[in-house]
């Protein structure tokens, strides 16, 4: 067995980790499933399907309902939510200054579209610390809580599961992460984030939860990869 190694990979999960942007997409995402006959709260939004994609989440509420959304429930909240995003989000406090810091390879994995990608990391000015190294959902079978995302960063950055090393706010994320065999640490310094909410993480799996960016740069320094 061999010694235990520092990752070489640092694998970012977007909203709520990088850009500030839960509280907007369940406010966005609440409205318009209102306005479209499934009344629903932003809070409610929140708690069913954050760090989920709204692929998943669709199908989820379909279910319930019985019957297919709106033909034009889709387009309207895509249309809002980028509008709404392009305006107000911002990054997460100290994100640039801890990636300024982290001496790693780094990639984006998000539940979101390319477009709300791109236009949440570009509003932040974070969208050159990544490109083209980000990956979303959209491109694989299964989204989070399966570890299919996260696989595939790995295999696209040629880096092997083990060696990765995940960033995550979600319980569904976390389980992503470890499901794919990847260490992870937990984020609570978003403003959707509430008291507690560090404790399903750790739950699902993340070895340390932290609310500030400022303390990331020196557990990414400390981590090591389990021996092999």
């Amino acid at each position: 067995m061999s010694d235990p190694v520092s990752c070489d990979l640092v694998i970012f999960d977007c909203d709520g980790v990088l850009v500030d942007s839960e509280v907007i997409s369940c406010r966005v995402h609440a409205e318009a499933l209102t306005r479209h006959g499934y009344p629903i709260t932003a809070e409610e939004v929140h708690a069913r399907f954050l760090g989920r994609s709204a692929r998943d989440a669709n199908l989820e509420i379909e279910r319930e309902l019985g019957r297919a959304l709106p033909a034009a429930y889709d387009g309207d909240r895509r249309t809002a939510l980028l509008e709404a995003l392009a305006r107000s989000v911002e990054a997460i406090p100290h994100a640039h200054e801890a990636l300024s810091a982290i001496g790693r390879r780094m990639c984006v994995a998000s539940s979101g579209a390319h477009d709300k990608i791109f236009t949440t990391l570009s509003r932040a000015g974070l969208y050159h610390r990544f490109a083209p190294h980000i990956f979303s959902a959209m491109q694989v079978r299964a989204s989070k809580p399966a570890p299919d995302l996260f696989l595939l960063a790995a295999a696209e950055m040629a880096v092997a599961p083990s060696r990765c090393l995940v960033v995550e706010d979600s319980v569904s994320g976390v389980t992503a992460a470890r499901a794919a065999g990847m260490g992870v640490i937990g984020f609570t310094g978003g403003s959707h984030c509430r008291p507690g909410d560090d404790g399903p993480l750790r739950d699902a799996g993340a070895g340390v939860v932290i609310d500030d960016m400022r303390a990331l740069p020196r557990l990414v320094a400390e981590y090591r990869c389990p021996a092999v």
